[in-house]
């Protein structure tokens, strides 16, 4: 057993220093494609904490009539209560709202207004900041409700973006995975085929064939391990210095599972990269 680990860990490491131009482009490709992974994670993540912070600043207003009844402002205040997709909602009586108006319009607009022809209001907060649009669909067309308003662009904006750096990060780090699957591969084959008069001869003399394989595997296991642990070092920086980290607390869990995903996916695509050589180009 000694003797075969021996064989096997000096093996890798010849087959490795060999090919070394190869394996720098392979654990190179590898480690770009797992960072854009690890990123899309973490951008993935970011958006979920920050439906946390637009929950906080995403309000939905609506509007009563000014000459709405009292049972008019009881009837939307009773269903807002009851309706599950409203966090939490504050009502503002048209004499609030009458003082809000002094604070924010000029004078020329607000020196028109009147409380009796101001409207009171509920502002709510949604549960997420999509349920806004159902909130205003739902009061819109209510007895007495005036208007229902809510930042819909900035939503539609916020959640498309996210949507389509998820895609792009994901479709980018789906074509360079398959990049250095094949690089892994070609690595391999030449390892393969600058040695086959001696693994010709290892064959005649009764080398098995997990004996002559297993050099070949851990060479690839080691250059999708290398690739991963750069990858790891970049996502991690990433998490430290990204932009947006403060904001959207993402948290060391969320590192840590981020990382491992990135690590298991290292691997695997170093495994089946040399597993797809040696199947293909060794016939042992």
């Amino acid at each position: 057993m000694r003797v075969y680990l021996r064989y096997a860990i000096k093996e890798t490491l010849a087959n490795l220093w060999r090919n070394r131009m190869m394996t720098i482009a392979a654990v190179l490709t590898v480690a770009v494609s797992l960072s854009l992974v690890g990123a899309a994670l973490l951008l993935k993540q970011s958006a979920a904490q920050a439906s946390a912070q637009w929950q906080q600043g995403t309000r939905v207003t609506v509007w009563m009539q000014p000459n709405a009844s009292a049972s008019q402002v009881a009837n939307v205040k009773s269903q807002l209560a009851t309706l599950p997709i409203v966090k939490d909602c504050v009502f503002n009586s048209q004499a609030q709202d009458y003082q809000e108006a002094k604070r924010i319009l000029p004078q020329s607009e607000w020196s028109v207004l009147s409380v009796s022809n101001v409207p009171s209001s509920f502002r709510c907060v949604p549960t997420v900041p999509s349920d806004a649009f159902v909130v205003m669909s739902t009061f819109k067309n209510e007895p007495g409700v005036y208007n229902v308003t809510a930042p819909e662009q900035q939503i539609r904006q916020m959640n498309s973006a996210i949507r389509i750096l998820q895609i792009v990060f994901l479709a980018l780090a789906g074509v360079l995975l398959l990049s250095a699957t094949v690089l892994i591969l070609n690595t391999i084959r030449m390892a393969i085929f600058a040695r086959r008069r001696e693994v010709s001869v290892m064959k005649l003399v009764g080398a098995t064939n997990w004996f002559i394989r297993i050099p070949y595997i851990t060479e690839g296991f080691i250059q999708g391990l290398l690739g991963s642990l750069v990858a790891v070092l970049a996502v991690t920086a990433l998490h430290t210095w990204y932009p947006l980290h403060n904001e959207f607390q993402l948290d060391t869990t969320a590192l840590v599972g981020t990382n491992l995903v990135v690590l298991v996916v290292g691997v695997v695509i170093g495994s089946v990269g040399s597993g797809l050589a040696i199947r293909r180009f060794l016939d042992v």
